[in-house]
């Protein structure tokens, strides 16, 4: 006989669907929160900066090598001082890869080509590991990813087009030639067997083919902005060699047939051309300071030229009528007597040539001839109704001994108390810049040394001044 209260909570139904409910709403909580790891369980969190976070949500996986070990916990952009914007991504990993090497790289890549997306890892060996709450800086974010939507816009309508016209070439090139294909198969055998060694020295780290690959890539990014260019330059190359089709034969073919012998005759020739090019190189290398001048002088030689072309037309009834000129310039080139006034001219200027240069100077720095012409007229001109200034001028002399009104026996020197102008003040030879004189023009521009007899240069520089006097003439 069993009692009434040891029955089975089995049969209590209320029992049954509470316990089912808080099942159910456990299941959602841990379903809604998977994608940020299960609640109580131990992270390590990371900050990783990308160049672009494009299709990336919260939520996606972290990965390392193929294993998920985490998920993206937060997208934050990031500006920067210089404009651009970057992604911030807080990645909760889990422990198993705490502490991540500090030389480790990110990568954003696609999952599939609806546009999923993961973030990858490639851990480092740096013994050295980034803490809890650590960064990983934007220069670690390599390789560059390359986006489905990149690798299709290649195949735009042009590369199409083109695809299309290469497998028609390609086409028409394989066709009819299958002997020729049977032939060339026939020969991978050998040419195989040769390759082996070939790309044993290729596969030898020694070689260094994978720095060759970069260098391609590198090279690949230089002409990148000139691919419009070089795809002008293919197109044009179409032309040419379309324009070279026509003249195959026989003329290219026999210029090919007559290469080998041009070749052999080039050979023997280039060493006998080396010092004819060398001394032209060196000739074009003084021109350049010449070729550089002429940038700024063609515009004056191209209109010399349009009116040299004019002046040429008549130059030949001018050539005839200068031929009696240079006949007789020719005949008097040659007379006896021409040559005899041509020496004596020589030597007339090389004996003048010591006096032209003391007298050059009085006129092209003093101005003495011009303003002693000047003067003269003026003397001569100026003056009243009684007559000019020349005729009624008053000379008298000075008083005292030795003045100059009469015989004296040395240089007035004074001796007349209150007498101030009984003073010698000559200059027979006054400076005028020329050779060994210092640059000045004394000549009405000496000072009077009052109460001092002075002969000779003044000392002191009197400048160039040569029209205002510096002389007291009430002294």
């Amino acid at each position: 006989m069993r009692r009434r209260g040891s029955a089975s909570i089995a049969a209590n139904p209320v029992l049954i669907g509470a316990a089912t409910t808080l099942v159910v709403i456990v299941a959602v909580f841990l379903a809604y929160n998977a994608n940020n790891g299960l609640p109580f369980v131990p992270s390590y969190s990371l900050n990783a900066e990308v160049p672009s976070a494009a299709q990336l949500v919260k939520g996606n996986e972290v990965r390392v090598g193929g294993t998920r070990v985490g998920v993206v916990d937060k997208i934050t952009p990031v500006r920067h001082s210089n404009g651009t914007v970057t992604a911030q991504l807080g990645l909760k990993l889990e422990t198993t890869v705490k502490p991540l090497p500090v030389d480790s790289t990110v990568i954003v890549r696609p999952r599939s080509a609806l546009g999923l997306k993961y973030v990858e890892i490639t851990k480092g060996t740096s013994n050295k590991g980034y803490p809890d709450g650590g960064t990983i800086p934007l220069r670690q974010a390599t390789p560059k990813p390359v986006e489905i939507d990149e690798v299709l816009n290649m195949f735009d309508d042009k590369t199409r087009a083109a695809s299309r016209v290469n497998l028609k070439e390609f086409g028409d090139a394989f066709a009819g030639r299958g002997q020729d294909l049977n032939q060339a198969i026939e020969a991978l055998n050998p040419l195989l067997t040769n390759l082996v060694p070939v790309m044993r020295n290729l596969s030898n780290p020694q070689t260094k083919l994978p720095q060759l690959f970069r260098a391609l890539e590198q090279t690949a990014s230089q002409v990148a902005p000139v691919a419009e260019q070089q795809a002008s330059l293919f197109d044009n190359l179409d032309t040419t060699f379309t324009a070279f089709s026509n003249v195959a034969r026989p003329y290219i073919q026999q210029a090919i047939v007559n290469g080998p012998a041009a070749l052999d005759e080039a050979t023997r020739a280039f060493p006998q051309q080396r010092p004819f090019l060398v001394n032209s190189a060196g000739f074009f290398h003084d021109l350049r300071p010449g070729v550089r001048a002429l940038r700024t002088a063609a515009p004056d030689l191209a209109d010399a030229f349009e009116i040299g072309t004019r002046t040429l037309r008549r130059t030949p009834a001018m050539n005839r009528e200068l031929k009696p000129t240079f006949a007789a310039l020719q005949r008097f080139a040659e007379d006896p007597l021409v040559r005899l006034g041509v020496n004596d001219l020589t030597n007339t200027a090389r004996l003048l040539n010591p006096t032209i240069a003391f007298v050059t100077p009085a006129q092209t720095v003093c101005n003495y001839a011009s303003i002693w012409f000047r003067n003269v007229g003026s003397l001569l001109s100026e003056g009243d109704k009684n007559g000019t200034g020349q005729r009624f001028i008053v000379v008298a002399a000075p008083q005292g001994p030795n003045n100059e009104g009469g015989p004296s026996s040395a240089p007035a020197s004074g001796g007349v108390p209150g007498a101030q102008d009984n003073y010698l003040h000559t200059n027979p030879y006054p400076n005028t810049a020329a050779p060994g004189q210092p640059r000045e023009c004394e000549a009405a521009n000496e000072s009077y040394d009052i109460g001092k007899t002075t002969i000779g240069n003044d000392p002191g520089d009197n400048g160039t001044t040569h029209d205002v006097t510096k002389r007291n003439l009430n002294q």
